[in-house]
């Protein structure tokens, strides 16, 4: 049986695996993410917080790049499947509507949402699965020595 989530035919025998998080400025700690995330399934779909959800998470000079432009960027990756944009502070809507098989966090994430993300992904069957963190890259730390460089 196959069913249609977000304009994905998604089958039965298909493991979905999901990540999710801001991917403003995307760095080789991302990719190396993506990648493993896609080692856990079929089909990896990349939940993005849309720009409205990243100002509230990251403060109002962020996101550096539009949604457009960082679903443009995810799209482009062999790894990555689809890309879905939700406005929410958390995936858990994203996650209801596409019941992945796997929910893939990487090492920086808040304990209490994934403990909301892990019941969630649990009450359809599936599992949440970590992966390392990427030491050395982040976002923020791009932006700021870019800052640090501009003075």
């Amino acid at each position: 049986m196959t069913r249609l989530v977000f304009g994905i035919l998604k089958s039965e025998t298909m493991v979905v695996v999901t990540v999710n998080g801001c991917f403003d400025i995307l760095h080789a700690g991302h990719v190396r993410f993506l990648k493993r995330a896609k080692m856990f399934g079929d089909y990896l779909i990349v939940l993005v917080n849309n720009d409205d959800s990243v100002k509230r998470l990251k403060g109002a000079d962020r996101p550096i790049n539009t949604i457009k432009d960082r679903v443009e960027v995810l799209r482009a990756l062999a790894c990555v499947n689809e890309v879905v944009v939700f406005g929410e502070d958390t995936p858990l809507n994203a996650l209801n509507a596409i019941q992945p098989a796997i929910h893939v966090k990487g090492g920086s994430y808040i304990k209490e949402r994934v403990e909301d993300e892990k019941k969630l992904v649990e009450s359809w069957g599936g599992k949440l699965a970590f992966t390392k963190m990427e030491e050395g890259y982040s976002s923020t730390k791009i932006i700021n020595k870019a800052e640090l460089k501009k003075k």
